[in-house]
């Protein structure tokens, strides 16, 4: 069993009724950013020998990573503007604004030393400290002591999806709405791996896969996009969340099917989806790339994923009724399928199939929406940087790749003027450059 895979199960049995990654973070007090910021902690400005940890952690997010400055941005012009819109007055007391922009715990699950105006702090993605904090520097205290007592497994790919989805992408307890988007929130956009490493606090080295188990980028990305998948189902089906009136929550749709400059005779047809011209589509970018994360595991359940999307696609055209149905079918077959994902071995093989099957969905024409071709991007930099992880690349080679890769990201660098032959390109000389 990987070391991931009982850390899951040690997740489980500490979170007892937790239900969500949001309740389990929310378990236990909060006390704060200060409590972990102590030069002897995780606020040194150099390792300290035989440590496990970098140690700097602390001055790293501080200064690198967007987490620190989310609660500053709610003073921003922008967001004053948005949330005067939506008539929720100043954002920086507004609880929709808060639950993303902040760990918004209720008062009485707040420390001595907590606060609010610190952003996304430590806990808000590893969990509330009061169990753990004094005990987790100690050598004999394992890493599964520490999720016994409620610290928050990032280290799984799986719980880590659920986590960082819960407000990259929403979830029914705090959804980030289309009436939000309206009032001019950025569209969001998520993917696992790539999220992952844009402003890192730590490394993975010897020391990391013995206390949290084996790392594998292109197993985080394939996870990454079922969870994301899953979730977009659930909030559909869910009938608070997933509807506005008489109207779906349309968030969950495709921006891009409605919101483009309208010049010219711009349509064509998808396979994934079999609807016409004029019809508002849901966003299925994950569900396609989940497609391309089974090429390696298992073709006939690609093959499956595509006929389920393809039948919810039709479903919406039908009735709320269909719909769900159809929703939940593909839903049961997303949860048996990430399970076998999170399992498989994403070796040097499985990245060429992976890449191919991308290739080949570009040929098919399912890259027409912006959406599934940004997340096709970021998934070609998974598999590139798992290429030279794996030693397949000599310097030139892997010079060239990155090369190809800036090519195929320089074609969804702006979402107004994608053009789905300029990325199609790029995306089979990115392919037929790799080993």
């Amino acid at each position: 069993m990987k070391i991931w895979a009982w850390a899951l199960l040690a997740f489980a049995t500490s979170a007892g009724a937790a239900e969500t990654a949001v309740d389990a973070i929310a378990a236990h007090k909060h006390l704060g950013v200060a409590t972990c910021s102590n030069s002897v902690c995780h606020g040194a400005s150099q390792v300290f020998k035989d440590s496990n940890i970098l140690q700097n952690e602390f001055a790293i997010w501080q200064e690198f990573d967007p987490h620190a400055k989310t609660y500053a941005t709610l003073s921003t012009p922008a967001a004053k503007t948005i949330t005067a819109k939506l008539g929720l007055g100043d954002p920086a007391q507004a609880k929709v604004c808060l639950d993303c922009h902040t760990d918004n715990q209720p008062v009485a699950a707040r420390g001595d030393r907590f606060q609010i105006s610190d952003g996304v702090g430590c806990e808000a993605c590893h969990g509330g400290a009061e169990l753990w904090l004094s005990a987790h520097a100690d050598r004999k205290v394992t890493h599964a002591d520490n999720l016994a007592k409620g610290m928050y497994p990032t280290e799984n790919p799986v719980q880590r999806a659920e986590l960082c989805l819960s407000c990259h992408m929403g979830e029914k307890n705090r959804m980030i709405t289309h009436r939000i988007m309206g009032a001019g929130h950025p569209r969001l956009s998520f993917e696992l791996d790539t999220f992952t490493w844009l402003h890192p606090h730590y490394k993975i080295g010897e020391k990391w896969t013995k206390r949290k188990g084996e790392w594998n980028g292109v197993r985080d990305w394939a996870v990454g996009q079922g969870i994301a998948a899953e979730n977009l189902l659930d909030v559909l089906v869910d009938p608070k969340t997933g509807w506005n009136g008489i109207f779906p929550e349309l968030v969950l749709f495709d921006c891009h099917a409605c919101h483009k400059v309208y010049k010219g005779n711009k349509w064509g047809p998808r396979q994934g989806t079999g609807l016409g011209p004029g019809v508002v589509r849901l966003n299925d970018a994950n569900l396609v790339m989940f497609r391309h994360v089974l090429a390696p595991v298992d073709k006939a359940a690609a093959q499956r994923v595509f006929e389920e999307t393809r039948a919810l696609h039709r479903a919406t055209t039908e009735s709320r009724e269909a719909t769900f149905a159809a929703a939940r079918r593909l839903r049961a077959t997303l949860a048996e399928l990430v399970t076998k994902v999170a399992a498989h071995d994403y070796d040097a093989a499985s990245l060429d199939a992976i890449l191919a099957s991308i290739d080949a969905d570009g040929a098919r024409g399912e890259f027409r929406d912006f959406a599934s071709a940004e997340q096709a991007a970021m998934a070609s930099q998974s598999v590139v940087v798992a290429f030279e992880n794996d030693g397949k690349l000599d310097k030139d080679k892997a010079a060239l790749l990155h090369a190809k890769l800036d090519a195929l990201y320089d074609t969804v660098k702006d979402e107004n003027n994608y053009a789905m032959p300029r990325f199609n390109t790029a995306l089979k000389s990115l392919r037929a450059a790799a080993p």
